[in-house]
C-alpha cells in the first residue's frame, strides 16, 4: 500500500456524473479549483457543498489563492497583492510587513471560509532570485531570512482563520531560469548552498511547527538527485523527513506540469511520486489520466498518509457568509491594512 492520496481538477462549476463517480473513490481525497469553476458565490458554495456532502468524512477543496498573478477567485472576493510588496514593505518596516502578511493572509483565508473552501495552497517560500519569471513576484523577498519571518507570519495569518499552510516549492524554485508548467528546469547548485539559501523559510517554518504541508518543486537538483524533487527519495525522505523533521503532508505539484514529464506518462509519474514519498498528489488538468492514475495506485490510501491528511481539515469559519465577515472588526482592519500598502513596487 502506498501513499499518494489523489485530488483532482473539475470541468465546470457543476459536478458531472464523471466526476461523481471519481469523488466516490477511496484514493481520491479532494478537488482542487480553477477560475473555470467560479461563477458567482452562490454556484461556488453550491459546488463546494456538492463535494463536502459527497463522502463521509467530506473530501477536501482546494485552490491557489496567492494574490498577485495568482489568484483563481476573482470579485467578490478581495484582490491581493503580489507578495512581493509584502517585501517591500518589511524593507522599509519588518515588523509592519509581517502585521500586514498576517492580516492579509487572514482576510484570504477568512473570505474563502466563507463558501466552504478548505485550503489555499500558499505561502510561496521560494527566493526571488531575479532569474524565475514563474516565481518573481510571487516571491516575498530575496533574502532567505525576510522570506522566513514574512512566511511565517502569513502562516499565522491562516491558521487564524482555521486554515492549514502549504509551503512551497521545496526545496526552492527561485533559483532556475526555465518555467516547470513548460519545461524542466535543472538547478546546478551544490545542496549546501541550497540548505544556506532557498531552504531556510522551509526549515524556519517547520522548526516552529508552523507547516502542516510542504509542495515540492518539479526541479532538478543536480548535486543530489537527476529526478525534479517531487518524484525523489532523496529530497523527500533524507532531507525533508529526516534532515529536516517534517511530519505533515508532502504534497507533490500538479502531474500535468512539463516539468514532471521525466517521470513517464501519468500513471508512472503517480507511481513514482507516492513511491517517493508524496502523501497528495495534483491532477489538476488532465482529465482523461485519471483512471488510469487511479488504477496505477489502487484503492487504498496507506493509514500515515490518511493521519497526515486528516491535520489538513479546516477549523470553524471566522463568519457564516462574506457578508457577514465583511462587518467583522478584524476583516475591516485587514482591508485598511491592504489599502494603506504602496502600489507600483515590484
Amino acid at each position: 500500500m502506498m501513499p499518494g492520496a489523489l485530488m483532482i481538477g473539475l470541468r465546470g462549476t457543476e459536478l458531472t456524473l464523471k466526476e461523481r463517480e471519481l469523488l466516490a473513490h477511496p484514493r481520491v481525497v479532494g478537488v482542487i479549483l480553477f477560475p473555470r469553476n467560479f461563477d458567482n458565490l452562490k454556484q461556488l458554495r453550491a459546488l463546494v457543498s456538492a463535494v463536502h456532502t459527497h463522502r463521509n468524512p467530506p473530501l477536501l477543496v482546494a485552490v491557489d489563492q496567492e494574490g498577485g498573478r495568482v489568484q483563481r477567485f476573482g470579485e467578490p472576493f478581495t484582490t491581493l497583492p503580489a507578495a512581493r510588496l509584502l517585501g517591500s514593505l518589511y524593507d522599509r518596516d519588518p515588523a509592519q510587513g509581517q502585521r500586514t502578511a498576517e492580516q492579509l493572509a487572514w482576510l484570504m483565508a477568512a473570505e474563502l471560509r466563507t463558501v466552504g473552501v478548505d485550503l489555499s495552497f500558499a505561502p510561496v517560500l521560494d527566493l526571488d532570485r531575479g532569474c524565475s519569471a514563474v516565481i518573481g513576484n510571487r516571491a516575498l523577498h530575496s533574502d532567505p531570512d525576510a522570506v522566513g519571518q514574512l512566511g511565517t507570519a502569513w502562516a499565522r495569518g491562516m491558521r487564524a482563520a482555521g486554515m492549514a499552510v502549504t509551503g512551497k516549492h521545496f526545496p526552492g524554485h527561485g533559483g532556475v531560469t526555465a518555467d516547470s508548467h513548460v519545461e524542466l528546469p535543472v538547478d546546478g547548485r551544490p545542496v549546501l548552498e541550497l540548505r544556506g539559501q532557498d531552504m531556510v523559510p522551509f526549515e524556519r517554518l517547520i522548526a516552529e511547527n508552523m507547516a502542516d504541508a510542504v509542495m515540492t518543486a518539479h526541479v532538478v537538483y543536480r548535486d543530489l538527485d537527476d529526478q525534479p524533487a517531487s518524484f525523489s527519495y532523496p529530497w523527500i525522505q533524507r532531507i525533508l523527513r529526516q534532515e529536516l523533521g517534517f511530519q505533515g503532508v508532502v504534497v507533490g505539484d500538479d502531474l500535468g506540469m512539463e516539468g514532471a514529464a521525466s517521470a513517464g506518462d501519468y500513471a508512472q509519474r503517480a507511481q513514482s511520486a507516492a513511491a517517493s514519498g508524496c502523501d497528495l498528489i495534483m491532477l489538476c488538468n488532465a482529465f482523461d489520466a485519471t483512471d488510469s492514475v487511479l488504477d496505477a495506485l489502487g484503492r487504498q490510501v496507506h493509514d500515515a498518509t490518511e493521519a497526515r491528511l486528516a491535520a489538513l481539515r479546516p477549523g470553524p469559519a471566522p463568519a457564516r457568509d462574506l457578508q457577514a465577515l465583511r462587518r467583522t472588526e478584524r476583516w475591516l482592519a485587514a482591508r485598511e491594512a491592504l489599502d494603506r500598502l504602496p502600489r507600483g513596487i515590484d
